[in-house]
């Protein structure tokens, strides 16, 4: 399995090599959605993914064009991602009870599938146009792979389980009779677990819905695309990505009543004060205990909150050291299920962790607003709101579970577009208006070099 995987990643470098920049995006999350990352290619220690190698080429040929090193602008979110970078590598050095070599293998995969994802975004990615072309490829995909979740949810065809035999750390896949609530099986598809499948679907659906604008036939896609994401992260058969799917199109259906947006949000942290003090539980438990429509452990997730609090002392400075925190006997577990992603960063690199991790949302997040409040164009706007639903959808999603694999790199990927489009959409205005007057110009007999560069 290892010559299937060095070869499919040899002809994907290749594609991304000779492609445009933004086509070779497109192509690197192809391979990301489509293929495991728990197959991969083992040099001594090391197991190397498809995407990882794609990912190195497509990186070594960025930073190797002059043209595309010309457009970056350092923002203020690249800062963000510096210091989350050093955070994850620093702490880890200093704190994590195994020898510095492994931790330096296993960083080095760490900031391949996360903060590498992130820069080619940066470089490949130069303003809003550039996303419809990553979101025409990867549309027919998500479709491709919703189909797949259908099958596995209503049938129990799951044919990647069988792949898992060759992965090196967990050669063994849960058996089906493990997988099955309300009397479907969860669908996994090429991703570590249900959870991050359905989430993974999610993910896509804001980027999928700005199709919409499109007035080729490539706006239907936004329509077919959309509603079969959503149906392939309920193929999940989990209760986050089922939240995150009524969350995401909750969001994405407020874009035509924005004026709603504020008094709403001051009517949920307003909700959460008044729960916490009419009820004989914190206002999480309560959320914990209803936003739970197919099964799952809600109880679980709210008690690690509680667990977090009461442990604080312990894990503020460094973490526990890459160890299990031992909280698992307090869960009924026999080990620690870190069901969110904000205390697993707490737990692996302490409170220096969660500040990286909520700054670079709240940043990506500041970004959006100002771009939006000032654009004129509204494809512009429309994909600043698709982006701002995400992370509204993602910092919920953090509460309850834990983002790794596929969705990790999804993840930066995403914050790095974000930058790009925000920061590119100044030139992009420039050089539309730059069009629109050589237009004017060539109407009224003037030749278009006579017409005032634009500064």
């Amino acid at each position: 399995m290892q010559a299937v995987t060095l070869t499919l990643a040899g002809i994907f470098g290749v594609l991304t090599l000779f492609m445009r920049p933004t086509r070779a995006l497109a192509v690197y999350f192809v391979l990301l959605l489509a293929y495991p990352t728990f197959l991969v290619v083992q040099l001594g220690t090391l197991d190397i993914s498809a995407a990882r190698i794609v990912g190195g080429v497509l990186l070594m040929r960025c930073l190797f064009d002059a043209s595309l090193l010309s457009k970056f602008k350092w923002c203020r979110l690249d800062t963000w991602i510096m210091f989350m970078m050093v955070v994850t590598v620093l702490v880890p050095l200093a704190a994590w009870k195994m020898p510095s070599m492994k931790v330096l293998e296993n960083r080095s995969g760490f900031i391949m599938d996360s903060y590498m994802a992130y820069f080619l975004a940066r470089f490949c990615v130069s303003d809003y146009r550039s996303l419809i072309t990553v979101a025409r490829w990867v549309t027919p995909v998500v479709v491709a792979l919703a189909v797949l979740g259908m099958v596995e949810s209503v049938y129990g065809i799951q044919p990647f389980n069988a792949l898992r035999r060759f992965c090196p750390w967990r050669p063994t896949a849960p058996s089906l009779a493990e997988n099955i609530r309300s009397g479907y099986y969860r669908a996994v598809g090429p991703s570590g677990h249900p959870i991050l499948f359905g989430a993974s679907f999610v993910m896509f659906v804001p980027f999928i819905w700005s199709l919409r604008h499109e007035k080729s036939s490539w706006k239907n896609w936004a329509y077919i695309g959309g509603i079969f994401a959503s149906i392939g992260a309920m193929s999940s058969m989990s209760s986050a990505p089922w939240m995150m799917v009524v969350m995401v199109w909750g969001c994405l259906m407020m874009e035509r009543f924005k004026y709603l947006a504020k008094p709403l949000l001051g009517l949920t942290i307003g909700s959460c004060f008044v729960v916490d003090i009419i009820s004989n539980r914190t206002f999480y438990h309560v959320m914990a205990s209803y936003a739970n429509p197919i099964g799952g452990s809600g109880w679980h997730r709210a008690k690690l909150i509680d667990l977090a609090i009461e442990h604080f002392n312990e894990w503020w400075l460094m973490g526990y050291g890459g160890l299990d925190p031992g909280w698992g006997s307090q869960l009924g577990m026999t080990w620690t299920d870190i069901t969110s992603h904000y205390i697993s960063v707490g737990v692996f690199y302490g409170v220096w962790g969660v500040i990286g991790l909520v700054g670079l949302m709240a940043t990506a997040v500041l970004l959006l607003i100002r771009a939006h409040n000032k654009a004129k164009d509204p494809t512009f706007k429309s994909w600043c709101w698709a982006f701002g639903s995400l992370l509204t959808v993602l910092a919920v999603a953090f509460t309850s579970c834990t983002f790794f694999d596929q969705t990790r790199t999804h993840f930066y990927a995403m914050l790095g577009m974000i930058a790009s489009m925000v920061h590119g959409q100044p030139a992009l205005e420039k050089s539309q208006l730059r069009a629109r007057l050589s237009r004017l110009a060539r109407a009224s007999g003037r030749e278009p070099d006579r017409v005032p560069v634009l500064k």
